[in-house]
């Protein structure tokens, strides 16, 4: 199959690598010219663990290119894949759509011959349809279908999730274009892993529905550890207990201090506002919403309260500030509410995440960047396990402990314990959802 992926952010590029890696031609396309010449000189301009060895691999094979002419690359195409950006718009919450639909117009003038167009991007219901629209306006005479393709890819196990995944959502409306999707994503028929076809609407839906069922379960487990602080109970033992019931499951019961992230924030929005549009508001979603935002803000109280006389002139150490380990994105992570927080209370904060710089440099311009915990924990008055990094999960507590003006920490991803945390000389410690 010859695939054309249109966007080479998150979800594009690691598609198209993971799509070469299939043994499909891929050109992913994308009009930043920097970003395609660091993509040819083999630099990876996100950061995804394995994502650089697959690219030099499959390019070296032949299969995999990167290019800035979009009509070059979708005129012999059997499949072009639209993963361009749809951030919440300003003002609304909707999902902006701009790209999508330029990519669309632009596509349908190029095309040569009969093309499957896939939306990859997350879109609103209706959206496929009037991607239609737009390129019959543009081109009547282009011979096309419009899939509905939506991704479920974890940042930091995406590659694993491509080629391992739950299911694979394909929403469709002929059977031509059914046996092209067929044809893509043969590798895994061939592997028995789940492959959905649908219709349009359901595909966009289950893309919705997914996300905000996940971001409730979350914000479901920190209401709860709310009260186990209150009432005393431990969120961690309330989570295994529920969670090995079968029609619960035990993944994202983990209390922290809200989600983030490139997907639940603006997913979330988006379907509250399609709810709103169709006269059905979404009302579990709308809560979670505006529970996820105060449960961020419940963090920056939890740590004031732990510095005796204030945050004002103390210094306080921040062990990550991405959403999630192993990724280097930033996009409404907890950590973008919490730190300017501190920052404002006048507290000296000093970050440490091993991927976060790049992206935190511009978004927290009032903290002080640091390689090494040990050494911005030195003099703090409180260190903040902030992100659950590998690098923080087996921390020498004594060490910090004894080089801290006031050893206390605020460990808002349970990655230590109270017992241990006094063990090793910690005079104060505070999880979430540890009473």
């Amino acid at each position: 199959m010859k695939i054309a992926m249109i966007g080479t952010g998150y979800v594009g590029l690691v598609s198209g690598v993971c799509f070469s890696d299939f043994g499909h031609d891929v050109i992913c396309v994308d009009k930043n010219l920097e970003k395609i010449a660091m993509l040819e000189r083999g630099e990876v301009p996100i950061y995804e663990p394995g994502l650089d060895a697959l690219i030099e691999k499959n390019v070296s094979a032949g299969r995999l290119s990167f290019t800035a002419d979009l009509a070059s690359a979708v005129a012999d195409a059997d499949a072009v894949f639209i993963a361009v950006g749809t951030p919440s718009r300003r003002g609304d919450g909707h999902a902006d759509l701009t790209y999508v639909f330029a990519a669309a117009e632009e596509v349908a003038q190029s095309i040569t011959g009969y093309t499957v167009i896939v939306t990859k991007s997350t879109v609103p219901v209706g959206t496929n349809r009037r991607v239609a629209e737009v390129m019959a306006a543009a081109n009547p005479k282009a011979d096309f279908d419009v899939a509905s393709n939506p991704e479920f890819l974890r940042e930091g196990a995406a590659i694993d999730d491509f080629m391992r995944p739950d299911r694979v959502v394909v929403g469709v409306e002929t059977d031509r274009a059914a046996q092209v999707m067929a044809a893509v994503y043969r590798p895994l028929y061939l592997r028995e892993y789940p492959v959905i076809t649908t219709d349009l609407e359901s595909a966009e839906l289950i893309k919705y529905a997914a996300n905000a069922f996940l971001a409730t379960k979350i914000t479901f487990i920190n209401e709860i550890a709310a009260l186990c602080e209150r009432v005393g109970g431990n969120v961690k033992e309330v989570a295994r207990g529920i969670g090995l019931d079968g029609r619960i499951g035990n993944k994202f019961l983990h209390a922290g201090p809200g989600y983030g992230g490139s997907c639940f924030p603006k997913d979330t929005l988006a379907l509250a506002r399609i709810g709103q549009d169709n006269a059905l508001p979404m009302r579990i979603v709308e809560t979670v919403i505006d529970l996820n935002e105060a449960i961020k803000r419940r963090m920056v109280t939890k740590i004031a309260d732990l510095v005796e006389g204030g945050l004002a002139g103390k210094t306080v150490a921040v062990l990550g500030v991405t959403f999630k380990p192993n990724t280097d994105d930033m996009r409404d992570a907890p950590a973008l509410t919490i730190v300017p927080a501190l920052v404002g209370a006048g507290a000296i904060v000093r970050v440490v995440d091993p991927q976060g710089r790049r992206e935190g440099e511009h978004l927290l311009p009032a903290v002080d960047w640091f390689e090494d915990p040990y050494h911005a924990c030195e003099g703090a008055s409180v260190v903040v396990v902030l992100t659950e990094w590998n690098e923080f999960r087996a921390l020498d507590l004594s060490r910090l402990a004894k080089t801290m003006v006031t050893p206390v920490m605020a460990d808002l991803r349970n990655v230590y314990s109270p017992e241990l945390a006094k063990t090793a000389g910690f005079a104060n410690y505070s999880g979430v959802g540890i009473g």
